[in-house]
């Protein structure tokens, strides 16, 4: 087992490894920014290194900044946490060239994983549905049109080194098509300096379901059940569940064998996610693999008893899974819901600065993943994510009903956060009844903003 691992991330994800760690009795070293001195990750660490100042450019993606406290600190391994340099295949590459593990897969998997046009050919190979759509890159216009044409509006154009939304574009009528996907192809260079694109059937209001899987290097392959990641913001999850309502026990089964059948064809090896939709017959296709621990992860912890990231660290560390696939099962039905610090009524515009008072909510069946505590700062520099609050019960409603006590008790003086958006979904009749899919947030936006979140308009 490892004697010492560098976290080569910040934030709630930054703390929820150090505390793995610690209960494995290694040694967790933290880095951060100059924006980031006083976070709740570095006061809890015995050892803590700045890695830069606050623009990530220059520190949590400084490679060489990162490797250099790595080898200075005596570390074994280096968990990537999300975001950042999770995905990045230079990243684990150059991990491997200095003797330190990367928790994860090897540089090669991200690689091929993170071309979402070569992931998509490698799942057609191993007999994994995919959406109907190119093989392979589109390199104009022109051929994406003939492609469209092929397959029948609307389509999706994506960008194959893609990831958040980025450039991808929806394309509903053939004039559309050239400055949109000229559009994308150049967000796509911006944002990842890939302008590789590919082309999909837009399945319209899915629900996007995405699978646990989690492998070791002795070949074995196992998924924990699925999430539903269906309540989103342009792509950006906000709440997610498990199990999910739109999943029959024989539609579950046939999903699990897929994303297990994703993993294997990939040689994957640590915990990962097999994306789905599932359109409005019940049909499932793959849509992406993310090659690392995903922000929604305890969900699937709080169903199945495991700990993932205790189970990433072992198999990193070269030990079988702790459980085999017949040994999973799972319990109850858990939520979870990201609170950001942004304001929905004026179009979710960031909002960091300092927290005053905070009260976190508790109790049983109550889990919160933070970074926060009163006092401390939120840098405009970073991703917006503040807390998850995720719950726990025996059944879906009583899970619904535990996250509207969860919203209720908490309170975050100073920045504004998505809590009461958050609270008035938990409420309204569709997500009780559980027949939503990806377009509810944009259905309902207007409705849920007027609300008082008093829960009168919902059941239950």
């Amino acid at each position: 087992m490892f004697k010492r691992i560098l976290i080569a991330n910040r934030g709630e994800i930054a703390v929820r490894v150090f505390r793995a760690c610690r209960e494995l009795d290694i040694e967790p070293v933290a880095v951060y920014s100059q924006a980031d001195r006083e976070a709740l990750h570095v006061q809890l660490a015995e050892r803590a290194w700045c890695i830069g100042p606050a623009r990530s450019a220059d520190s949590y993606l400084n490679m060489d900044a990162i490797l250099t406290v790595a080898k200075a600190a005596g570390c074994d391994a280096i968990h990537p946490g999300y975001g950042f340099l999770s995905e990045n295949a230079d990243f684990a590459d150059a991990c491997k060239a200095a003797g330190v593990v990367f928790i994860g897969p090897s540089g090669d998997v991200i690689r091929a994983m993170g071309n979402k046009a070569a992931a998509r050919a490698l799942m057609q190979q191993a007999g994994v549905p995919v959406v109907p759509g190119s093989d392979g890159a589109v390199d104009t216009a022109a051929q994406a049109r003939t492609i469209a044409d092929a397959i029948g509006y609307p389509v999706l154009i994506k960008a194959a080194a893609g990831g958040g939304g980025r450039g991808m574009r929806r394309v509903y009528e053939p004039e559309q098509l050239e400055p949109l996907f000229e559009e994308a192809r150049g967000e796509a260079l911006a944002c990842f300096g890939d302008g590789e694109m590919y082309l999909e059937k837009l399945i319209l209001r899915p629900r996007h379901i995405e699978f646990q899987i989690m492998a070791d290097r002795e070949g074995h392959v196992i998924q924990l059940g699925e999430r539903d990641c269906s309540i989103q913001r342009r792509n950006q999850k906000l709440l997610e569940e498990s199990p999910s309502r739109a999943l029959t026990p024989q539609l579950r089964e046939q999903m699990g064998a897929a994303a297990v059948a994703a993993a294997r064809a990939a040689g994957y090896e640590n915990a990962g996610t097999v994306e789905f939709v599932v359109d409005q017959e019940g049909n499932f296709y793959f849509i992406e693999m993310n090659t690392r621990i995903q922000v929604e992860h305890p969900v699937t912890e709080l169903v199945t008893g495991l700990d993932l990231v205790r189970e990433q660290i072992r198999v990193a560390a070269g030990l079988p899974l702790s459980v085999t696939q017949e040994g999973v099962s799972l319990r109850g039905h858990a939520i979870e819901c990201r609170i950001n610090a942004e304001d929905p009524a004026y179009n979710f515009r960031p909002s960091p600065g300092k927290v005053g008072f905070l009260h976190l909510p508790g109790g049983f069946g109550v889990r919160v993943d933070t970074g926060l505590y009163p006092g401390c700062e939120l840098p405009a520099h970073y991703d917006s994510l503040m807390a998850k609050i995720i719950v726990h019960a025996p059944t879906r409603l009583e899970a619904i009903r535990r996250m509207r006590r969860s919203l209720e008790e908490l309170i975050i003086e100073g920045p504004a956060t998505n809590t009461d958006l958050l609270h008035q979904i938990l409420y309204h009749p569709d997500f009780v009844r559980g027949n939503y899919n990806t377009g509810f947030l944009e259905d309902h936006l207007d409705t849920l903003l007027a609300w008082s979140g008093s829960g009168e308009e919902g059941e239950a």
